[in-house]
């Protein structure tokens, strides 16, 4: 895995946005990812559809490589951290999980989180709601009105169509940063790419394999 990282501070605080789908808020020393979408690839497999099960594998790999890189207190997940219903992702998370057993997880739901509370914490989430504040930030899913405070969402998967040198287009997952909130990429590979519906006025960090760049 090649880490790019890129340093922004929003309300005097510090976040690392990285080309690796996620961000390390420094002061909290937290990652924060969302839109993981554990349970996708098995359920498009029970539907008849081949998808091979390294994705989810390869995602978890990445988030580990995460980990033991920012070394985090806490992981908060922006919502959509499941897909479906309970599957063999299920148990993959909780393998992965018992690597980092002091790791606080936080979820924050989404609207694909509609399994019951007591399976997520059987597979290592701490703590559960609706939305998360802390400091000068809500963290929510969906878009949420704050006068006071800063918001980091999730939901949408954003990215960017950009014109190549020889006139073809091409799509990059990215974050989305305006003066009143950061919208973050699908931390799921696996996952498609709004290229229109982002805020007016909006700051753009794109990033590819090899780097993470701002538009």
């Amino acid at each position: 895995m090649i880490l790019a990282e890129k340093t922004i501070v929003i309300q005097q605080h510090t976040f690392v946005l990285t080309n690796q789908r996620a961000l390390f808020w420094k002061e909290a020393k937290s990652l924060i990812l969302s839109d993981l979408h554990l349970g996708k690839t098995a359920h498009f497999r029970k539907n008849g559809i081949a998808l091979p099960s390294e994705i989810i594998e390869k995602d978890l790999q990445r988030l580990s490589d995460l980990v033991k890189h920012f070394e985090p207190q806490k992981l908060i997940i922006v919502g959509d951290f499941v897909h479906a219903g309970k599957n063999s992702e299920f148990n993959l998370f909780s393998e992965w999980k018992c690597q980092f057993p002091e790791l606080k997880i936080i979820l924050v739901k989404g609207n694909h989180d509609r399994i019951s509370k007591d399976k997520l914490y059987e597979i290592g989430v701490t703590e559960i709601c609706e939305y998360h504040a802390e400091a000068h930030f809500i963290f929510s899913h969906e878009e949420v009105e704050s006068e006071e405070k800063f918001t980091i969402l999730g939901h949408i998967h954003p990215g960017i169509r950009m014109k190549t040198s020889v006139g073809r287009f091409v799509k990059f997952p990215s974050f989305v940063v305006t003066n009143s909130q950061l919208i973050l990429p699908a931390f799921s590979s696996f996952t498609g790419l709004d290229t229109k519906n982002h805020p007016k006025n909006s700051r753009y960090y794109f990033f590819t394999e090899e780097g993470i760049y701002e538009i």
